[in-house]
């Protein structure tokens, strides 16, 4: 996740169990959080908090401006959660997020255990603080982003290797059509620019998509790609998180905004 109040880049090392950090300004990388519950993905909502996912706690946390962290849901109808892995905050202030079993899998990302919730999921957690399920079709939900105007709600099943397409309607969902199929690899993490295209992972690097589902190009990186978000002042320079590495480059695309900025 970038920041732009500080101007830095936040990524999670799944297995080392740490967050780091690489500052613009400097471009020096330090440790942000260690240990960190085994945190995947992270987003920021309207106020600018960090908001993350978190598989050795098994919950969605958020890092208040003091350096505090509250719980935003570990569990559902009494449950334990999976494994949080990518999350996504609406700009009504509603944070959606998916629930495969990664985490549980073994204690390479987490820690073992079982599927208590029936299965893997997408969630909401409304700015009332109620957890509800919106989708419960998946094999292995992973990556999650809106289109630029919120309308759509787009989500990875990195099992199937493809990428689904929703209707948002408030705080449900409809639809669910196949948008793409991965030609190399599986889909993880993506996200849009302002054009409603789509940015996303893939064995082979970044995939691009038009908003009809037609594959527009690659940017080929060495190594498999695990996740991408846009930062700069202008939201022009792509940030993409791969096996050892962290990369970047600049594009004439913008990305698409974030919660805490303004709609388009």
């Amino acid at each position: 996740m970038y920041v732009p109040a500080g101007r830095y880049v936040v990524w999670s090392d799944i297995p080392n169990e740490r967050m780091l950090r690489w500052d613009e300004m400097s471009g020096n990388v330090g440790l942000f959080r260690s240990p960190s519950g085994f945190s995947n993905g992270n987003t920021l909502d309207r106020e600018g908090r960090l908001v993350t996912c978190e598989h050795g706690n098994r919950r969605v946390s958020r890092t208040e401006h003091d350096g505090t962290i509250s719980v935003l849901a570990d569990r559902f109808d009494g449950k334990q959660l999976n494994s949080p892995n990518d999350v996504v905050v609406r700009s009504d202030g509603s944070v959606w997020f998916t629930d495969p079993a990664y985490g549980i899998d073994s204690d390479y990302e987490g820690y073992k255990g079982e599927i208590e919730t029936g299965g893997c999921h997408v969630y909401r957690v409304g700015t009332d603080g109620v957890l509800t399920r919106v989708a419960d079709d998946f094999n292995r939900p992973n990556g999650i982003a809106f289109s630029p105007d919120e309308s759509l709600l787009y989500i990875s099943d990195s099992e199937e290797g493809t990428l689904r397409v929703f209707t948002v309607d408030g705080d449900k969902l409809s639809g669910g059509e196949l948008f793409a199929e991965c030609g190399n690899g599986i889909f993880d993490g993506f996200r849009l620019d302002t054009q409603g295209r789509i940015w996303t992972s893939a064995a082979d690097g970044v995939h691009i998509y038009h908003p009809d589902g037609t594959l527009l190009g690659k940017l080929l990186v060495p190594e498999t790609v695990s996740n991408l978000t846009w930062g700069g002042p202008k939201r022009n320079r792509l940030f993409i998180t791969a096996t050892t590495s962290v990369y970047s480059l600049y594009t004439t695309a913008n990305g698409a905004p974030e919660a805490y900025g303004p709609r388009v």
